[in-house]
């Protein structure tokens, strides 16, 4: 009996318990994307604070890209902007083709986004002053200018003009299309002939510009405003940094085609917060009596 009770306790008996064995079954994990890293500081910020903040880093100010919807929201008082031009959708005459088709492009941004192209626009009211808003959306295609946004741009200076309304375009892009070549080179001169109609009938133009302008839309009407103001941070320039100092194969200013850079230097009027640019439009507005 004694030999198998001692045979039974040898069956039964556990060995000692290390500390990977008290490891809970089952983890509590924090969502992804909950917090993020800012570039400007490297500060972990909690992403719902930085949004409630108007996507600015609560901690550096530094001002993330948002897409066109969010940035006529910001703008535009509640309830009052009125789209317009929507029915504008873009084409492939050239059936252009690299690494797949621009029609297929085109599709997969359109399903993505829920929009035609990369441009909003319209009739809103910034504080109770009228004005006609278009804004450049980076989330469609880089923002990049083909025959719709030049063409929506175009329109909406026309309408400003037509009806004797500032006009407040946003533009945050990487340039022309490229997959529409030359049409997408010709919508330059047309949105730049637009705006010189516009300042013989009196109009005001409000150009801002947003992380990053450039290219083509840099090379057009976004230089053409009145009055020229930039987001504190953003890249502003025809060519980018990288293609300037392989060309020249000199180092650059530190800083170079940054909003403060070009400030300092003439190119733009003035650097207005986010959180600051409604105020300084209705302001500008009122200033210009319209």
């Amino acid at each position: 009996m004694a030999n198998n009770r001692s045979m039974a306790a040898s069956t039964t008996a556990k060995s000692p318990r290390t500390w990977s064995d008290l490891k809970p079954e089952r983890r509590s994990q924090v969502p992804e994307g909950l917090w993020l890293r800012c570039p400007g500081c490297e500060q972990l910020i909690y992403r719902k604070q930085m949004e409630a903040n108007l996507h600015v880093c609560p901690e550096c100010g530094h001002h993330y890209r948002i897409q066109a919807g969010e940035r006529i929201g910001q703008l535009a008082d509640q309830g009052s902007f009125e789209a317009m031009f929507e029915d504008l959708r873009p084409q492939d005459p050239l059936k252009f083709e690299d690494l797949k088709p621009y029609v297929g492009r085109l599709e997969a941004e359109q399903k993505r986004t829920g929009r035609p192209d990369a441009v909003v626009a319209g009739v809103g009211f910034i504080k109770g002053r009228q004005a006609v808003l278009c804004s450049l959306d980076l989330g469609f295609m880089m923002g990049s200018m083909g025959s719709v946004v030049g063409e929506t741009v175009t329109r909406s200076i026309e309408l400003a003009t037509e009806r004797k309304l500032p006009v407040i375009v946003v533009s945050c892009s990487g340039g022309a299309r490229m997959q529409e070549s030359t049409l997408s080179l010709m919508q330059m001169a047309k949105s730049s002939a637009a705006l010189a109609r516009h300042d013989q009938a009196g109009g005001l133009f409000i150009s801002v510009l947003a992380d990053p302008t450039t290219g083509g839309v840099t090379a057009s009407f976004a230089m053409l405003g009145d009055v020229i103001i930039a987001e504190p941070g953003a890249l502003i320039g025809f060519a980018g940094p990288r293609v300037i100092r392989q060309t020249i194969r000199q180092e650059l200013p530190e800083g170079f085609q940054r909003s403060e850079f070009c400030l300092d230097h003439g190119l733009i009027d003035k650097i207005v917060h986010r959180a600051e640019l409604r105020n300084e439009l209705a302001r500008l507005i009122d200033y210009a009596g319209l």
